[in-house]
């Protein structure tokens, strides 16, 4: 099924296709056919009227689940490490 580059702009979803984009188009409107994506839609181009590629919103990486306790053992912290610094230390701060 060919569609009229002519016509292209904007068409709404077409068998599953999204928007469909003319490659001039593409090139003239990059920066908002790149926000339209981000939204979420899809959008294809079309060369002489005929879908040859997709462009869809990437999907935030997933965070990796983290092991409660994976750690323990390994981390020491002193007994002290919340004392007050020493007042020669401090006094380097506000210099």
């Amino acid at each position: 099924m060919s569609i009229d580059p002519k016509k292209t702009a904007g068409l709404p979803d077409r068998e599953g296709w999204g928007s469909v984009v003319n490659v001039h188009e593409a090139k003239t409107h990059l920066s908002r056919i790149l926000k339209r994506v981000e939204m979420g839609e899809e959008i294809v181009f079309a060369r002489g009227g005929k879908p040859v590629a997709k462009l869809v919103p990437l999907e935030p990486p997933r965070p990796k689940l983290r092991v409660f306790g994976g750690d323990e053992g390994q981390v020491w912290i002193a007994d002290d490490f919340d004392a007050p610094l020493p007042d020669d230390l401090l006094d380097l701060f506000y210099k």
